[in-house]
């Protein structure tokens, strides 16, 4: 993004009366750890520094660039925070909205990150690291309010696909138990009906029974002649040859009709 601006004891003479306090060796070694990529002993020598005073100018905001470089950005954000009001009216203090806004960029707090780097351009209107780092902010803000207005459409979708699944389920249940009802209505009939047989079928048994033992039985069938018995077998012959050859003939017709769909 943009480099990050360490505040040292001899920059304004401004700085000196809020610098006189703090241990300048302290701040010095740490300014040296940073610029090495020493990150952990200059957390630790800005610290020492901030123990000194607590209100250090050059401790918080070099603290807070430090806690950057490690990841640390919430950390970061505090020791920025710390000295905004003071360091913002002064001649860094462009840098300082600027890493504000790197920092909040790399948390996915797009809005904040906005707003910081608004701050920077109004203290330096001519950075064109901070314009292009402010309209990554505001692309990437757009990207996330778009993805959340998906997101909301898919829950609601979900929520009425999962009421319609209900509703569906509900109204399976409903016919379920009707047909339930209506299966065990149809067993009562199917009982019914077969102790109505039963009984129907014993009555008839009883009476053939009684008939039997009365001498009134089924009559017999009557006797064929063995002429009327042959003259019948010869007509069911004749009718199956018939049959035959009506089916001979069809089998022909079918196979010629075949040949011609074949050979057309």
């Amino acid at each position: 993004m943009k480099r990050l601006i360490l505040i040292v004891l001899v920059l304004t003479c401004s700085a000196v009366a809020t610098f006189a306090q703090v241990d300048k060796k302290q701040i010095r070694q740490g300014n040296k750890d940073f610029k090495r990529g020493n990150y952990q002993e200059a957390e630790i020598f800005y610290k020492k520094g901030l123990l000194v005073d607590s209100l250090s100018t050059a401790a918080n905001y070099n603290l807070g660039n430090t806690l950057y470089r490690m990841e640390n950005y919430s950390e970061a954000d505090k020791y920025y925070n710390a000295v905004a009001d003071s360091l913002g009216q002064m001649k860094h203090g462009s840098d300082l909205y600027h890493n504000m806004g790197n920092s909040l960029l790399a948390q996915k707090n797009y809005q904040g990150a906005i707003e910081a780097y608004k701050n920077a351009l109004r203290r330096n209107p001519s950075d064109m690291e901070t314009k292009s780092n402010l309209a990554y902010a505001q692309k990437m803000l757009q990207n996330q309010q778009h993805d959340q207005n998906n997101d909301q459409n898919n829950d609601q979708n979900q929520d009425q696909n999962q009421d319609q699944n209900q509703d569906q389920n509900q109204d399976q249940d409903k016919n379920d138990d009707q047909n339930n009802d209506q299966n065990k209505n149809n067993d009562q009939n199917n009982d019914q009906n077969q102790d109505q047989n039963d009984d129907q079928n014993q009555n008839d048994q009883n009476q053939n029974n009684d008939q039997n033992q009365n001498g009134q039985g089924q009559t017999p069938p009557p006797k064929i002649s063995q002429q009327d018995a042959q003259q019948m077998l010869q007509a069911i012959q004749d009718k199956e040859n018939d049959t035959q050859e009506k089916v001979k003939k069809e089998k022909a017709l079918m196979m010629q009709s075949k040949q011609k769909e074949k050979n057309w």
